[in-house]
């Protein structure tokens, strides 16, 4: 697939729904052995007759991200101010373009660039709505070092420059991403912050977002957690087809293929309810493997619900629902069986499991 197209993904917003990002016609078959319709400027990949149907610019996908994060921003000056140099800075875009070619052409990873992240930053900032909403402070407001102003200024800015460490490698890109960022957050900081001493503290909270959206550490702060959470909602097969489409099959590229749409909305008993729909059972890989987990290891664990459904039509499914509660998932199978499993957590699994040869204690949560 070029650099120039993405499959058909769209941003929308409602007023009673705050985030949606879907991918239209939904199932995996429409990724292999079908015909590609007259719309589509792909032609089969020479192994394999991949084909994909449905693509879109990736120019219209930051097009509609653009237009959701400046409509949250609206009343927000100073953090529209920040996103807006952001979104334009010469430094910025080489550091999407270079992390995408890193984890894509030389890994075979997902989207980490661009596109990556103005749909979290799009996530991230319904999420901080809906929190606000909710009547929940942000550690900015909590601590009284700044307003909501402030809070989503922090929260855009990590969100959308939390994956450019991977441009050094993926080993240790969330500290690199720290280092990279510090001359942009001066540079764009500097004329909206006058006092050193307050922009010294909010970058705080955008540098320990990105140094911590991954889990390694888990983050402290809400503003983090908010951070990590819109990164793992970007899991629909709009972001792995790509991937899929340029030979990396294995399940992150087959289960999140299996991921329809993902909505972000005001909860019944939480501030935010996220919902994944999946087209088969496998997307509840990308669930548990990479949402559930950002779920349960940041503060963002008291605010959030967490449900996911397959489409009825299609293959023969296993699953129906799948829903988190606390550490556990509780699966309602299509027999009518309910079954309670515990989240496979991998990547705390591999933190303790090199603690232990390290001989130093983990912390558990």
């Amino acid at each position: 697939m070029s650099d120039n197209t993405r499959p058909n993904q769209k941003l929308s917003r409602r007023p009673d729904q705050k985030f949606k990002l879907s991918v239209q016609a939904g199932n995996v078959q429409d990724v292999t052995g079908v015909q590609a319709d007259d719309s589509s400027t792909e032609t089969p990949a020479a192994a394999g007759n991949r084909v994909v149907e449905f693509t879109t610019p990736r120019a219209k996908i930051i097009q509609e991200a653009d237009a959701a994060i400046r409509d949250d921003l609206e009343h927000f000056p100073r953090a529209l101010a920040a996103y807006a140099a952001l979104a334009n800075d010469p430094e910025a875009l080489a550091h999407w373009d270079m992390a995408n070619y890193i984890t894509m052409r030389k890994l075979g990873y997902n989207d980490h660039g661009r596109v990556h992240s103005f749909i979290t930053g799009a996530a991230s900032l319904a999420i901080t709505e809906l929190l606000l909403e909710g009547g929940v402070k942000p550690d900015i407001m909590e601590s009284g070092i700044g307003d909501a102003d402030d809070v989503y200024l922090a929260v855009i800015l990590g969100t959308m420059l939390h994956d450019i460490g991977n441009q050094i490698h993926r080993a240790s890109h969330e500290q690199h991403g720290v280092a990279l960022a510090m001359p942009i957050l001066d540079r764009i900081m500097g004329p909206l912050y006058p006092d050193p001493f307050k922009r010294a503290k909010v970058r705080s909270f955008i540098l320990g977002s990105i140094n911590c959206h991954d889990l390694n550490p888990p983050p402290l702060t809400l503003e983090g957690g908010i951070t990590a959470v819109a990164d793992g909602t970007d899991i629909t097969k709009g972001r792995g087809r790509k991937a899929f489409s340029m030979g990396s099959v294995d399940i992150h590229s087959i289960s999140a293929l299996a991921v329809d749409e993902v909505v972000i909305e005001r909860g019944r008993t939480t501030p935010v309810l996220i919902s994944v729909t999946m087209n088969n059972s496998g997307g509840i890989f990308q669930v548990e493997e990479i949402l559930a987990p950002k779920v349960i290891r940041t503060p963002m664990r008291r605010y959030v619900e967490l449900r996911a459904a397959t489409r009825p039509e299609g293959e023969e499914q296993i699953l129906s629902r799948v829903r988190l509660d606390g550490d556990h998932f509780v699966m309602d199978l299509e027999s009518g069986e309910q079954i309670r499993v515990d989240v496979d957590d991998s990547q705390k699994r591999a933190q303790e499991a090199m603690a232990a040869a390290l001989d130093i204690g983990v912390e558990s949560h």
